[in-house]
């Protein structure tokens, strides 16, 4: 009674900086997870809302306006949208095919279309897969820190439990101030792994929600857009 006494009046930090040097290094290093899980947290909230916000504002200048140029001047300053940066970069390649296709005529110029349509498909397909790479960046981390910070919590939990048996087998006795300190070890390491990985497992769903309506966003343009190439190439 006179330890845990103690223990409320120190406080939970000063037990912390007391604990057992294998318990503190699972605490440190879930405290590392966990920083750097909102770090993670924080980004991606910013980052979503603006790519989801610009590509809507890109999409609606896309459809209401008839002029490729114009939109491939505007699209500059949506510096978040994955749209626009998969049409920025298709653009720049259709530019130059139409330079190419000017300086040939005859029966040849249907296999050069083609040819051509090929080329601005991997271009429009590969900014497409970089789009979805930057937006997925980050979410790994939290899906590992989410099923891995719970275990590495449970290992200081048993590691306190078995300093506990060992503070009764030195002692001789089971008394509660005896057990106290490894169970209380025990205890804050199961609650340091839980603090880390809750956060963790709900940001990487509700970010990979938000990540896969953005995805099927592309993959809409990616087909519309190739159509419209399509027909002012051929």
């Amino acid at each position: 009674m006179d330890h845990l006494h103690r223990l409320n009046q120190s406080g939970i930090l000063h037990h912390i900086l007391n604990t057992n040097i294998v318990v503190k290094l699972v605490l440190f290093l879930l405290l590392g997870f966990s920083v750097a899980s909102w770090a993670i947290i924080f980004y991606k909230l910013n980052y979503l809302h603006k790519a989801k916000k610009e590509n809507k504002e890109f999409l609606d200048l896309f459809w209401e306006s008839k002029r490729l140029d114009y939109i491939y001047t505007v699209s500059k300053k949506y510096a978040y949208s994955p749209v626009a940066y998969m049409f920025s970069i298709t653009y720049t390649e259709l530019l130059g095919i139409r330079k190419k296709i000017k300086d040939h005529a005859g029966p040849s110029e249907k296999g050069i279309a083609d040819e051509n349509l090929s080329s601005i498909e991997r271009a429009l397909k590969k900014s497409q897969l970089s789009s979805i790479s930057k937006l997925e960046t980050s979410l790994p981390f939290l899906a590992t820190v989410g099923s891995t910070a719970p275990f590495i919590g449970l290992f200081g939990t048993v590691w306190g439990i078995m300093a506990s048996f060992e503070s009764i087998q030195k002692a001789g006795t089971a008394g509660l101030s005896v057990v106290a300190p490894g169970i209380a070890d025990a205890l804050i390491a199961t609650a340091a792994g839980l603090f880390a990985a809750i956060p963790a497992v709900i940001a990487y769903n509700y970010y990979s929600n938000r990540v896969r309506v953005i995805i099927n966003e592309m993959v809409d343009f990616y087909y519309e857009f190739m159509t419209i190439i399509e027909k002012q190439i051929l």
